[in-house]
């Protein structure tokens, strides 16, 4: 069991269907993973659901719950700030709807605590395409976004629109320092982005992505449209900001 304080950040959604079981998983690891849940205020009750499970896991269960559903990017930045206030040294992301399987926590674990990284990403394309049950159009999407993302802002990273991550507290401190512009898909891609460019160490690990089983997808056009047109702003930012230093 590790001795590193370690936080998984799960937003939710209408997860009702998945997010016990999920948290369930987790707490069967081997490493002493806490687990915050990040509600939308869902309609079906998601949060309920965690609150009434709280009693039960009161030093390692917890639960923010928003008042409107705000994007992911900013659930994951109340997340990441919590984590920090509350001394998490390792800080993880990860989906409810066991699309991430909880046991490749450990494996990253190891990652982050002892081979000297910064990051470490659950990628679905580092040893090929390992994705379970999506239709071919969405794989094709997905694959091309991370290629685009890759081309653009110049991270070589097979997969930066991964949502599987774990960082150091360290790093999410400095990157958020230098602020985040993007609330959907594109967060993803930034979070790596401004890693890479503060100079930390990124590192991929295989994983087998599982298309949910239970519940529905969040992704829709508006949050695509926003990581293929947000990443030129982004990028170009970045290189007006080295001009003018």
């Amino acid at each position: 069991m590790s001795d590193i304080k370690s936080l998984v950040i799960i937003p939710t959604y209408n997860e009702s269907e998945n997010i016990i079981e999920i948290i369930d998983e987790i707490f069967l690891l081997k490493d002493n993973f806490s687990v915050l849940v990040v509600d939308d205020n869902s309609p079906d009750k998601t949060s309920k659901l965690v609150e009434e499970k709280i009693p039960f896991h009161k030093e390692r269960l917890f639960l923010i719950k928003r008042e409107e559903k705000l994007g992911i990017g900013p659930a994951y930045i109340n997340g990441f700030e919590w984590a920090i206030k509350n001394g998490y040294e390792n800080i993880y992301e990860m989906d409810a709807d066991f699309s991430h399987n909880p046991k490749d926590l450990s494996r990253m674990q190891v990652f982050l605590t002892n081979n000297g990284y910064d990051v470490v990403i659950g990628s679905r394309y580092k040893t090929g395409v390992n994705v379970i049950n999506w239709p071919i159009q969405r794989v094709l999407i997905s694959y091309f976004a991370s290629w685009y993302a890759r081309t653009i802002t110049g991270t070589p990273i097979m997969d930066l629109t991964s949502g599987f991550v774990g960082y150091k507290a360290s790093v999410i401190q400095e990157v958020l320092k230098e602020g985040i512009m993007f609330k959907g898909y594109a967060f993803q891609i930034e979070m790596k982005f401004k890693a890479y460019n503060l100079k930390y160490k990124l590192y991929e690990i295989p994983i087998i992505f599982t298309d949910r089983i239970r519940g529905e997808s969040k992704l829709n056009l508006s949050i695509i449209y926003e990581a293929v047109f947000g990443l030129i702003s982004m990028k170009f930012g970045q290189i007006f900001s080295k001009m003018f230093k």
